[in-house]
């Protein structure tokens, strides 16, 4: 649950970090500096994930079949964020405009999935997330489910009780990984990206696999 021990929670960070190798995606031609200007830290091969099942903001369940077609960012977060989430949605909403001419069946998605569901109801999630841009999916579950999705993401997240935390339950804030997982097309983990993060790199990063991988 929330209060799990911060020693285990870095030890999983630290498996998920000597887990991932750090090999850039090269794209198109080979050219110096291709491969600097790439956004996106490759594993070796992309992962499955296993079965979860996230309560999306309009009303529909996210599961693993819904994230199948495109190239997927997903990023933890909550509403209450006071710097990195805004910072982060702001930066991928600028990706995302870049990317707005690819057609629908094809364009990629960023995901937020809140990991305080005591807070963020699916509708408040919604509202918080279409506030950066229309077609982020903002989705979120029971923390078990949570705990589940970012552990398969290589990701954490914990409650951190405010000072007056024991008078007041809504006293606290919520720690999490910054980073964000890149599924590809199968709904595959296949990478992730860490900060800081720079929109115009992730849009064409986003493009340009996109475009490899469109029937």
């Amino acid at each position: 649950m929330f209060n799990r021990n911060t020693g285990i929670i870095l030890a999983i960070a630290l498996a998920a970090g000597l887990g991932l190798l750090l090999a850039q995606k090269v794209f198109g031609p080979s050219a110096k500096g291709s491969q600097e200007a790439s956004s996106i830290l490759f594993y070796g091969t992309p992962r499955t994930l296993p079965e979860f099942d996230l309560a999306q903001s309009d009303g529909t369940r996210l599961i693993p079949g819904e994230l199948r077609g495109h190239w997927t960012l997903v990023f933890l977060g909550f509403t209450s964020c006071p710097d990195v989430c805004p910072t982060t949605l702001t930066e991928l909403a600028q990706a995302q405009k870049q990317w707005e001419a690819i057609p629908d069946s094809l364009r990629p998605r960023v995901v937020l999935v809140s990991v305080d569901p005591e807070r963020d109801t699916p509708a408040r999630l919604g509202e918080y997330a279409h506030a950066f841009h229309k077609d982020t999916i903002a989705a979120t579950a029971d923390v078990p489910s949570l705990e589940r999705f970012a552990t398969s993401l290589g990701m954490v997240f914990q409650k951190a009780p405010g000072k007056h935390f024991e008078q007041n339950p809504d006293d606290y804030s919520m720690d999490h990984s910054a980073s964000i997982a890149v599924l590809d097309p199968q709904g595959r983990l296949a990478g992730l990206m860490r900060p800081p993060f720079n929109p115009q790199a992730i849009a064409s990063d986003l493009i340009k696999l996109t475009e490899k991988s469109a029937p």
